[in-house]
């Protein structure tokens, strides 16, 4: 069974938007996902909080490639392989994950 995808956005104390995901992101959500993340932020950073996501297959990696630029990832344990090997961690900042690619203990 499938865990839906829920979006929230919300801004730090700081002022920084986030986009809290959870759930699972695959490829019959990526484009709600993509959609979010296009209007979020605008041309500023955007937090996109994935520690609640059980989940991520290549269509939702394709689009986190595509707002790279702009997003900083928070990530879960789980997720942190995923993200390393894809080159995900290459080309965004994450946190949640030690500079070798691997979740903090």
């Amino acid at each position: 069974m499938t865990t839906p995808l829920t979006l929230v956005a919300s801004e730090r104390p700081d002022g920084t938007p986030v986009l809290a995901v959870t759930g699972e992101i695959d490829m019959s959500n990526a484009g709600t996902l993509d959609a979010a993340l296009a209007r979020s932020a605008g041309d500023g950073s955007l937090v996109v909080d994935l520690s609640a996501v059980d989940y991520l297959d290549s269509a939702g990696l394709t689009v986190l490639f595509s707002h790279a630029p702009r997003i900083r990832l928070v990530a879960n344990p789980l997720l942190a392989p995923v993200l390393t090997i894809s080159g995900l961690t290459e080309v965004t900042e994450v946190e949640g994950i030690a500079p070798d690619g691997t979740a903090p203990r």
